[in-house]
């Protein structure tokens, strides 16, 4: 979908739809909507005066004008001016392109929503604007033999003067590439394991290399043995599909420090030998959605360039019964000679997780973001709402809080304490890879942070929220994306630091 900027008034545009937003209890229309009221010939306003429409946050009214130029009107509730932020911003327009993009639309303008926020300038408020329009128009329909008929190709922005086109371009341009990325990792997590294999993952990586100037290394079999990774090698015995270990750089600030994010890659968990129940297997795919976000990150982080050094590294194996698969008891060693008893070969995400977050430190990461959909426990503890967070750096949690504020996605920080690691404590190894049921959460992003040594670091758990089954203003069913669009954002904090 093309979006692009232009300077003029709503009587000039030609287009299938136009958006407008207005504000909850404001007792005027903003200029834009009374420009866009012109047009619908003081009906938006009699309808506001009627409480007809009452701007309430994510309401939407369709109106059809007399213009000859546009088809509909959109109006957009915002909600309360003063109390309007950039997440609310981004679920109006996504409504608000939904409903615009009904009827075979094949173009629709908007002002850019929320402009007129005291506490949201004009680029922010376009970067959200683009990324629900890109993020609520997202489908996955490649498989299908006949695909869903898409007919929306240009968003045009509106502009009110020459002064604002470069400030409303630079917001969109970021708004484009943070939603491309998370539309990216939707992408590979919702395709099926037999078409999102470890060597499809590497694939993808080595294009986004390309097309983003980083630097892409596939580890094989023989490069992890040399490595000592005998955890992630455990775990990928059981699978036909040779393991890979993808490693991106991106080199924005050479001299300067570097940081990581490792993602989990598993592109199908059957459990192992502990074999998960049959119902809702199929779902299993979704196990690589931390390192698809690490890839939708990358290429975020190529697109915008920031002044940082990023490794994204992503081990990617299939887990499945075998012969020669993990069995339950069975003791292993890791890249960093710490020895893993294997409680459960369905507590795999760990083991690939330990080998990639100490390759991490031994390239010389700073700090270190691992991404996975670990354990079932946390939805337990957050349901859908939350992510958790682990992590053995304040100032990290800090930072990663500061860069979900940007991007609407939430993270619950979990407890840090020495009794979790009591937990893990094996009676015939150094450490086991399961604690139980209880407390699942932190006994499992700890055994992660067992293995990075002294380095700053924070565990993010993605397993209530990398899926769902419920549509909602910018995310449609099935795969959501978490985690894309807060590491890009994580990245450009650093550069900003920098």
């Amino acid at each position: 979908m093309k979006v692009s900027v232009r300077c003029m008034v709503p009587r000039d545009v030609v287009a299938d739809a136009i958006i407008v937003g207005v504000y909850e209890g404001a007792g005027q229309l903003t200029s834009e909507a009374a420009s866009v009221d012109v047009l619908c010939g003081g009906l938006l306003k009699q309808l506001i005066d009627k409480r007809e429409i009452t701007g309430k946050l994510n309401e939407v009214a369709t109106i059809y004008p007399p213009s000859q130029t546009v088809r509909k009107v959109v109006v957009v509730g915002l909600g309360v001016a003063d109390k309007l932020d950039v997440e609310k911003l981004r679920q109006a327009a996504a409504n608000g392109i939904k409903a615009a993009a009904k009827g075979k639309v094949k173009s629709i303008a908007a002002h850019v929503l929320g402009a007129g926020a005291s506490s949201i300038n004009l680029e922010d408020a376009a970067a959200a604007s683009v990324e629900g329009a890109l993020l609520a128009t997202y489908s996955y329909d490649v498989l299908k033999s006949k695909q869903e008929e898409k007919t929306l190709s240009e968003v045009i922005l509106l502009c009110v003067g020459p002064e604002a086109i470069c400030t409303i371009e630079q917001g969109v341009k970021r708004g484009i590439v943070m939603a491309e990325a998370a539309n990216l990792a939707r992408d590979l997590v919702n395709a099926p394991a037999n078409h999102m294999t470890p060597t499809h993952m590497a694939e993808k990586a080595q294009q986004i290399a390309k097309e983003c100037a980083l630097h892409c290394e596939v580890l094989e079999r023989s490069d992890m043995e040399r490595l000592g990774m005998r955890a992630l090698l455990g775990v990928a015995k059981g699978s036909a599909e040779p393991p890979k270990l993808i490693v991106l750089r991106y080199n924005g600030n050479p001299g300067g420090a570097t940081m990581a994010f490792v993602g989990k890659g598993l592109t199908f968990d059957s459990g192992g030998i502990s074999i998960k129940p049959a119902e809702n297997m199929h779902l299993m795919k979704n196990d690589m959605a931390g390192g698809a976000a690490v890839l939708g990150a990358m290429q975020a982080i190529g697109k915008l360039k920031p002044k940082v050094n990023i490794l994204g590294i992503v081990p990617a194996t299939e887990n499945m019964p075998a012969g020669n698969a993990l069995k339950p008891g069975d003791v292993i060693t890791a890249m960093t000679g710490k020895t893993i008893e294997i409680i459960s070969t369905d507590a795999e995400g760990r083991l690939i997780l330990a080998d990639a977050v100490a390759y991490a430190a031994k390239l010389g990461a700073g700090k270190i973001v691992d991404i996975a959909t670990l354990t079932g426990a946390c939805g337990v503890a957050l349901g859908s709402v939350y992510s958790a967070v682990i992590t053995n750096c304040d100032k990290l949690a800090q930072e990663l809080q500061s860069a979900a504020a940007t991007t609407g996605e939430r993270y619950w920080p979990m407890p840090n304490h020495d009794e979790y690691r009591e937990m893990i404590k094996s009676l015939v190894a150094d450490i086991k890879n399961s604690g139980g049921r209880m407390g699942g959460v932190m006994t499992g992003g700890l055994f992660i942070g067992e293995f990075v040594g002294e380095t700053a670091w924070a565990h993010l758990d993605i397993a209530p929220t990398a899926y769902t089954e419920s549509e909602k203003h910018y995310q449609p069913k099935g795969a959501t994306g978490v985690a894309t669009r807060t590491l890009a954002a994580l990245a450009l904090l650093w550069g900003e630091q920098s």
